[in-house]
């Protein structure tokens, strides 16, 4: 039987890509009792780096949602490893931590980190609103533009 939020990311058009592995020396996800920590994820689909440079000079707010977004995506791809392929033991979105690659003048990192945000909410619904931080950052691995951390209750 299929999982309602399978079901839910189905029904959005969204297909999930394949977790990433980590990077160095870290794991991509912890749990510690109903918390599951996500590490950081970019904006890469199976492998293939999107979204290279910075908000305000080579990429546009547009497409730093779009980033933040797949972004989203590699979290749900990283919880259904974490729970063996059920994503519906996710209880809530506790918390977003995003990261956006800007120029000093870009001030707009609340809305690309909502690329993220708004899909938590269209999966999850009201279980998907969470606590949040968006700040920018002079730079991020392999120049992409956006980075998310976070963190979620399950069973």
């Amino acid at each position: 039987m299929t999982s309602r939020v399978e079901t839910r990311l189905r029904d959005l058009g969204i297909e999930l890509p394949k977790a990433g592995e980590a990077a160095g020396n870290y794991v991509p996800f912890v749990r510690t009792g109903d918390l599951l920590f996500v590490a950081g994820v970019l904006p890469v689909w199976n492998g293939e780096r999107r979204f290279v440079g910075k908000l305000g000079r080579e990429i546009t707010l547009e497409q730093g949602q779009e980033a933040a977004r797949l972004c989203g995506f590699n979290v749900f791809a990283h919880l259904r490893n974490a729970l063996r392929g059920d994503l519906d033991r996710i209880v809530r979105c506790v918390r977003l931590g995003g990261f956006v690659n800007s120029m000093p003048d870009f001030a707009s990192q609340p809305q690309v980190v909502n690329g993220c945000s708004d899909l938590m909410v269209q999966v999850l619904g009201d279980q998907g609103k969470h606590a949040r931080t968006a700040v920018g950052v002079n730079v991020l691995p392999f120049d992409l533009a956006v980075e998310i951390e976070s963190v979620f209750e399950v069973r």
